[in-house]
């Protein structure tokens, strides 16, 4: 899957041209900064619903309802506010070349959907993870990473606006994927259908918990893609890109990491419910070293031979990449 990332990367940087490949990854950037708050419920979901299922509670669904509720309101007001305020920015602060603006266009209103279709999709996600159901987890994935690979070819081929046409299709295998999340889970876990309920107490602690998930992964988001929008207002698309493949080398490492993460927070959070307070420290002390070797392992290579690296990755390697992966890595 790493392999195919990086591979598509370079196909895609070579078939879009440096300034498409720089609108693609600030505007897509720009969506991405909604994930903040995704990305602090998905942790809470997550936590709830693994909480419940090693507490061994029949209160599953009712975690599982409340939390598609606030996914679908959240999802309506992104929408509202990338078709206002994110229209407003792009159109009249970003620095794109004026004959790219209609498809740059194009590009959030696909990015816009995409987030609105994953972000209602996280409870799915999050049952299945809380179940521990890796092997369809792994499946799921291998066959998004194909698809998108898949995306490439049409790509190459395409004799319409290539940016448009690829904004589009990473909509449809968005859509795609989450359908299969969502069937996967509904067939499998009887608490994944949806009653619509209202819970203040349960929805208040998902927002506390979400809360303080929020601080951490806000600093991440502002620091990547906050980042790249104030890049394009002193310097351009040019700069975006570079700092676009440091972006998707740092997304590569880092998948490998979140991977081997993702098998060990349901049993860490199992354990907690349980009381086993021993077994608890015990997995946060191992998962934090292994993480941290794993990903050095990656990280001083590439530090180490980047120029090299990126030549033969990339073929065409935009001007300031280089700098740009290494203090990313480092980071």
């Amino acid at each position: 899957m790493m392999a195919i990332s990086l591979y598509t990367s370079r196909v895609i940087l070579n078939t879009l041209g440096v300034s498409d490949y720089g609108i693609y990854n600030v505007i897509g950037g720009f969506v991405a900064m909604f994930t903040l708050l995704s990305g602090s419920l998905t942790n809470a979901v997550s936590r709830f619903l693994t909480y419940e299922i090693g507490k061994s509670s029949n209160h599953l669904n009712l975690v599982f309802s409340t939390s598609l509720t606030v996914m679908f309101f959240l999802s309506l007001i992104v929408l509202l506010v990338g078709e206002t305020a994110g229209y407003w920015f792009l159109n009249s602060k970003m620095n794109i070349p004026i004959d790219r603006i209609v498809a740059a266009n194009w590009t959030l209103q696909c990015s816009l959907l995409t987030f609105a279709v994953n972000l209602i999709s996280v409870p799915y996600n999050a049952m299945i993870i809380a179940n521990e159901k890796m092997l369809a987890f792994t499946y799921i994935s291998i066959f998004e990473a194909v698809l998108k690979l898949l995306i490439v070819y049409l790509v190459l081929l395409s004799t319409c606006d290539k940016l448009v046409v690829y904004s589009i299709l990473l909509l449809l295998v968005s859509i795609l994927i989450r359908l299969l999340y969502g069937v996967y889970a509904k067939r499998n876990f009887k608490d994944s259908t949806y009653h619509f309920v209202y819970d203040k107490q349960l929805l208040k602690k998902i927002t506390n918990f979400a809360g303080w998930n929020f601080l951490g992964s806000g600093a991440a988001i502002i620091n990547i893609h906050g980042v790249n929008m104030l890049m394009n207002l002193f310097f351009g698309v040019t700069v975006n890109a570079a700092r676009g493949i440091a972006t998707q080398v740092n997304n590569a490492v880092q998948q490998f990491v979140y991977n081997f993460m993702i098998a060990l927070n349901p049993q860490i959070t199992k354990s907690y419910a349980q009381e086993d307070y021993s077994y608890v420290r015990i997995l946060i002390f191992r998962g934090a070293k292994f993480s941290f070797f794993l990903m050095l392992i990656f990280v001083i290579p590439l530090c180490v031979e980047t120029e090299i690296i990126l030549k033969w990755w990339l073929n065409i390697v935009p001007q300031y990449a280089i700098p740009f992966v290494q203090w990313t890595l480092i980071t």
